[in-house]
């Protein structure tokens, strides 16, 4: 599949550039407040170089280059949302993944437009990587977004991630043979 250099910010990237997303966290249970999503979105995606430069360091492998990745949020702890490059078409079609500052990693949508359904649930990325699809509670604001954005019907986190990880089960392994 030939990768293209597109790097338009989808209209549903921009929607969420515009929404707050208040995070707060737990330290007596190590965990986020039920609500929270911890989620900080972009304007724009991060430019090829700074790709490249993020994927050499979080493999530790200087033969990889960013192109199979588009950067457009990330977490509280510089976790990156990326968009996958995996299926030929258009950017929105491509599944999300998430990228942890710890190494967590793992597809959290099988598209755009099913991520920002995951979103409406009250689950962000890190937490579908860390705490599953039970732990967010459904944000209305987001919804709008989903559902004038996402172009799919409405999804459950749970249906979004067990589809997501259906169509990507080997994801984490495959990732973790790109590392040195």
């Amino acid at each position: 599949m030939e990768i293209t250099d597109d790097r338009a910010f989808p209209a549903a990237l921009a929607a969420l550039s515009g929404i707050d997303f208040p995070y707060d966290y737990d330290e007596k249970t190590d965990t986020p407040d039920p609500g929270n999503i911890d989620y900080e979105p972009y304007d724009e995606f991060d430019s090829a170089e700074e790709t490249t430069d993020w994927i050499r360091a979080w493999t530790g492998n200087d033969e990889l280059n960013g192109d199979a990745f588009r950067a457009f949020g990330q977490d509280g702890t510089g976790g990156l949302a990326v968009l996958w490059l995996v299926r030929p078409g258009a950017l929105t079609e491509q599944p999300v993944a998430f990228f942890g500052s710890e190494g967590e990693v793992g597809v959290v949508a099988r598209s755009l437009g099913e991520f920002l359904w995951l979103l409406a649930g009250g689950v962000g990325p890190l937490e579908a990587v860390e705490f599953g699809a039970d732990s967010g509670v459904p944000h209305e604001e987001l919804r709008a977004v989903a559902e004038k954005h996402s172009g799919v019907e409405p999804r459950t986190p749970a249906e979004v991630l067990a589809a997501a990880r259906a169509e990507f089960p080997d994801f984490a392994e495959t990732v973790q043979s790109w590392c040195r």
